[in-house]
């Protein structure tokens, strides 16, 4: 819901609320927050609350460290999972710098730059995600184990699947703050689950995304568990996904029609895969990223095609015109979601812009495929030293990406690789 500053200031007043949270992403991602009084809040509106950006890596150094977090009105939500006497809520912020401009390297900015852009030529982008992770013990410190929370597999049921209370409440919780799952369920490793969510805008994607990892945490450890979002939790077992749902939309009508890709959206998914190599390091940001490729339904040639879940974007059978879209599964949830959904809708409106051709439909299952088949198709990127290298030099990734994300990305990786 839309609510203007007076109405949150009003609302804070009137619901017992003693704490505000905002929130803001570093250029990897993790969500980070500081807390203000009520009082703040008018202030925070007109002017922001400053911190030290030279504290986050990829940010500014200390001899130009002052941002300040402006918040989003239509973000507010209590966090439900506080106490509901002196209630505390959230909002996402933009990133300003003191004079009130937009700071460059805010990728939730970036998001909203790349939407007004599609905007502007006549298309809107939905997004829908579907995130993966592990439900791991933990020792009697509370500390994370590598034990599994249970031994089931795909769909399974209680009392095999020992997470199915632990998915409701992440479910309750997310509806709570006004957050629509579509589906849940256990995924086929052991300790595996997952949550799909409806197509929405996509920076209100990005940021329901960051919500939904904090309350997986948070509903984790309440239940003596610990989350695992790592593309590979397990060596030998399947690794986490977030497969990203895109649709695009011109005049009101999506363009992916049922079971039929042309023009337009033919394009839009050429430009994705087109540039897909240079912007793998961002949808996926550690060594860790690149075990889980070509193995359990993870992808790892360039090729599209209908329900094939071996290839980098499958296009899901619908008989629904407002369900068509793109599934790309190569991105994992250790990314930067504001920056990765910049990067693939710049790709794809480029795709449109030149028209590019959308190469022919990979009919094959990669995964069983004969040595032949497959000699000739690009790979993505082997190895995270790969994919940095391709990334530095894209002149695609240095047209979207403003030269500090950039530069603070490739740097802050190569200090630790498995960060």
């Amino acid at each position: 819901m839309e609510y203007t500053e007076s109405e949150i200031l009003q609302y804070t007043a009137e619901n017992d609320v003693k704490f505000i949270k905002l929130f803001f992403t570093d250029i990897f991602g993790t969500l980070r927050s500081l807390s203000i009084q009520p009082c703040e809040l008018e202030r925070a509106f007109k002017t922001g609350i400053s911190f030290d950006a030279s504290a986050v890596k990829g940010f500014l150094g200390v001899d130009r460290s002052d941002l300040f977090l402006v918040p989003d009105p239509s973000t507010l939500s209590v966090l439900p999972w506080r106490p509901q006497h002196g209630r505390v809520v959230r909002f996402y912020c933009n990133i300003r710098y003191p004079d009130g401009t937009p700071f460059e390297g805010d990728t939730r900015y970036i998001l909203q730059k790349q939407c007004l852009e599609a905007d502007k030529k006549g298309y809107e982008v939905k997004v829908g995600t579907e995130c993966e992770f592990y439900l791991f013990q933990t020792d009697e410190k509370g500390n994370p184990t590598d034990i599994p929370h249970d031994n089931g597999g795909y769909c399974e049921l209680a009392p095999i699947d020992r997470g199915e209370n632990v998915r409701r409440d992440i479910c309750i919780t997310l509806e709570q703050m006004g957050i629509q799952p579509e589906v849940s369920h256990h995924e086929a490793g052991p300790g595996q689950h997952e949550v799909d969510f409806k197509c929405d805008s996509p920076v209100r994607a990005a940021d329901n995304l960051a919500t939904f990892k904090t309350i997986v945490r948070t509903v984790a450890a309440r239940n003596g568990l610990y989350a695992n979002f790592a593309p590979k939790p397990i060596e030998d077992k399947p690794g986490n996904g977030l497969h990203i749902n895109l649709s695009v939309y011109r005049d009101g009508k999506n363009l992916f029609e049922p079971n039929n890709m042309k023009a337009e959206a033919g394009s839009f998914l050429a430009g994705v895969m087109a540039h897909i190599r240079e912007i793998t390091a961002f949808l996926n940001s550690t060594e860790n990223s690149y075990q889980r490729f070509g193995k359990f339904e993870a992808p790892l040639y360039i090729g599209w095609s209908y329900g094939n879940r071996s290839q980098l974007v499958r296009i899901p059978h619908s008989a629904d015109a407002s369900r068509s879209r793109i599934e790309l599964r190569s991105p994992d949830p250790c990314c930067n979601q504001y920056s990765v959904l910049a990067l693939i809708i710049a790709a794809g409106m480029e795709g449109i812009e030149k028209r590019l051709p959308l190469p022919e439909e990979l009919v094959i299952n990669t995964y069983k495929a004969n040595p032949s088949d497959l000699a000739n198709l690009e790979k993505l990127p082997s190895s995270l030293s790969e994919a940095l290298k391709l990334a530095g030099e894209s002149s695609f990734v240095n047209s979207v990406l403003p030269e500090v994300t950039v530069k603070g990305f490739l740097e802050s990786v190569l200090e630790n690789k498995n960060f």
